[in-house]
């Protein structure tokens, strides 16, 4: 049994609060910390409700590192689990070094006047992490997380060489609002207004932003257009998957989406720098967050399922083989069981695994660790377990071959 401080009660630190709380036999304490004490004491009243047991709730600026780390050595967690993302990464990281408390998150760190990913701040620390004898586990979420959990599966049971893959984002939801992004607007937004990115053939290509898109047949979905976009895993698995020939990630946007999407660009409403507005700065993509509905809100009304997985093409026992692993989940059932939607639940369940794994000793390590990395067996089956059931399947499309 151990202690968890998760830091961040967004949507995905609601699902985090959850899981563990089902978890006694593995989680005996739970703190849940935030700069919003309001946002705590909610998500504190629902866990009561839904699982009957009481976590302890704490205020925290997580960009002030002695003010986290006081909060660390008081509360004296076996792992930090960090979904106050995507700029605070570091100082929680320089907290848990500094307190010697194991780390997990579930997206890499991104520089705030910059829309960038990029895991070379993170890996940076694996020498200091190793020297304390602590590990961090980075992006644990699902894409990345389970993505590269199928990757490291597929390269240990299915495959003698993995010629290509294909990380397919599929959410087939509907929330009713004329338009609303299921996570955080900001880091959404950044995320998809930036240049795409693949890897082939040893080098990376780079694209304008949504310029390759691809109709993919998506289960219990059907088909829908993808965009390729530049994701964080695709980075890390280009080191650590051998024989990689090429890999690239697609993610699913409405055409109602990307309508308002453009509007925004074109009138700057999507800028990452400051402007002046009577006699005042601000950053036109935080005042849009403002305005836009908060993600955690649209969980009430949310019908629809997302599908997430990776389409594999390689080699075994001299023969080419296609597989497709992946993972549906239910908007309407998630909400039912903590009270968020589907993509915060997907992104929740996996850091709580990780963080598992670490306290159960199956994880081991010293340094800073990506989750292709570590024994996947245990945390797909964990992951079975405790409500992201993944499927196999043989890949029979063409679609993907251009």
């Amino acid at each position: 049994m151990g202690t968890v401080l998760i830091i961040g009660a967004g949507g995905v630190g609601n699902v985090v609060a959850h899981k563990c709380a089902q978890i006694p036999d593995v989680f005996s304490s739970i703190t849940l910390a935030s700069r919003t004490l309001e946002k705590c004491r909610k998500i504190q009243h629902d866990v009561k409700e839904k699982t009957g047991r009481t976590i302890d709730i704490a205020k925290v600026d997580a960009g002030n590192v002695p003010e986290t780390a006081s909060l660390i050595r008081q509360v004296r967690p076996d792992v930090v689990i960090n979904v106050a993302l995507p700029y605070q990464d570091l100082t929680i990281m320089d907290a848990c070094l500094e307190t010697g408390t194991h780390y997990v998150d579930t997206a890499n760190y991104e520089p705030i006047d910059v829309p960038k990913f990029e895991y070379k701040w993170q890996w940076a620390y694996h020498d200091r992490f190793k020297s304390k004898g602590i590990m961090a586990v980075l992006g644990c979420g699902f894409d990345p997380g389970v993505s590269n959990a199928y990757c490291a599966y597929a390269q240990k049971k299915l495959y003698d060489e993995i010629n290509t893959i294909d990380i397919v984002d599929c959410n087939a939801g509907s929330h009713g609002h004329a338009f609303a992004t299921n996570f955080n607007p900001e880091i959404n937004i950044r995320e998809i207004t930036q240049n795409g990115k693949y890897w082939e053939n040893g080098k990376w290509i780079e694209t304008n932003p949504m310029e390759i898109s691809l109709d993919f047949d998506y289960p219990e979905a059907g088909p829908k257009k993808s965009y390729l976009l530049f994701h964080e895993e695709l980075e890390s698995l280009v080191k650590h998957i051998k024989g990689l020939k090429r890999i690239r990630f697609w993610m699913t946007f409405s055409e109602n989406y990307i309508t308002h999407l453009k509007v925004l660009q074109n009138i700057g409403m999507t800028r990452v720098d400051e402007v002046e507005f009577e006699g005042k700065k601000i950053v036109p993509i935080q005042f849009l967050k403002a305005l836009l509905p908060d993600p955690g809100s649209l969980g009430a009304n949310y019908t629809g399922k997302t599908v997430i997985g990776c389409v594999f093409d390689g080699i075994k026992n001299g023969s080419r083989k296609k597989s497709f692993i992946y993972n549906i989940c239910d908007h309407a059932e998630c909400y039912k069981e903590v009270g968020s939607q589907a993509v915060s639940y997907t992104a929740g369940v996996p850091p709580v695994i990780g963080a598992m794994m670490i306290i159960n000793g199956i994880w081991k390590g010293q340094g800073v660790f990506n989750v292709e990395q570590l024994d996947p067996e245990p945390f797909l089956e964990m992951l079975n377990k405790h409500g992201l059931p993944w499927q196999l399947t043989d890949f029979h499309s063409s679609i993907l071959e251009k």
